[in-house]
């Protein structure tokens, strides 16, 4: 589960992020002010710190450059001035990326998985190529996909949701994030289409599609892959 350290002074913004990051599969923590931050930072070693820059006290530009005579940890600095002299001076001080308020919790989040996928890439962490899970054999190099040895086939989308579910195994990924990873930020179709492929894919991975073992549904929030029990 990811760590994220949120440091603003801005409660009304902190808190429906906490929330919203929680729902989402996230740990969370949040310091309200700048020496809160920077202490939280150092001890708790998070994997993404989300910081804004104006703060009274130690500001933004102050912790952004004491974290970084510690530690390599990605930074996201949030700013009100869509200003280029800002974003050259965050990233002067060791800021990885930029956001310009307000913004919306699915841009954050696209940002925060941005960052958590380039470090495992410098850390050289590789995704498994094969994940067994009860009856269903997903091997993401063959782009193949078994049940009980049985190749099932998948149209391009179904693998690419399936893919993304089973590599997050019993985590719940929201319906945001999967538009985002599988259609793209930019999608602007109807919403239910991601129910269709859902439905599409119990009929083939579930032995009862109306009462599914592997893709459960999260009312509300999204989906989960789910290892049966004894498996």
């Amino acid at each position: 589960m990811a760590h994220i350290l949120l440091i603003d002074d801005e409660r009304k913004l902190t808190d429906p992020l906490r929330s919203s990051f929680e729902r989402g599969g996230y740990q969370v923590t949040v310091a309200n002010d700048g020496h809160a931050g920077l202490s939280l930072a150092l001890v708790e070693k998070p994997d993404v710190v989300v910081l804004d820059v104006m703060m009274p006290g130690l500001d933004g530009w102050q912790v952004c450059q004491a974290i970084r005579t510690h530690s390599t940890m990605p930074i996201i600095m949030l700013t009100a001035l869509d200003d280029s002299t800002d974003r050259i001076k965050g990233l002067e001080l060791g800021a990885d990326d930029y956001l310009v308020k307000p913004f919306g919790y699915k841009e954050l989040e696209a940002h925060v998985r941005a960052m958590l996928r380039r470090v495992r890439l410098d850390q050289g962490q590789q995704m498994p190529q094969r994940i067994d899970v009860g009856e269903i054999t997903l091997n993401l190099e063959a782009h193949v996909v078994m049940r009980n040895g049985q190749e099932i086939v998948l149209r391009q989308k179904e693998f690419e949701i399936l893919s993304l579910l089973m590599t997050n195994l019993g985590k719940v990924v929201t319906r945001e994030r999967l538009f985002d990873e599988v259609w793209g930020t930019d999608w602007l179709g109807d919403t239910r289409t991601l129910d269709v492929h859902m439905s599409w894919l119990r009929a083939k991975l579930e032995t009862d599609p109306t009462n599914p073992v592997y893709l459960q549904t999260i009312r509300g929030v999204g989906y989960r892959f789910n290892a049966p029990e004894g498996s």
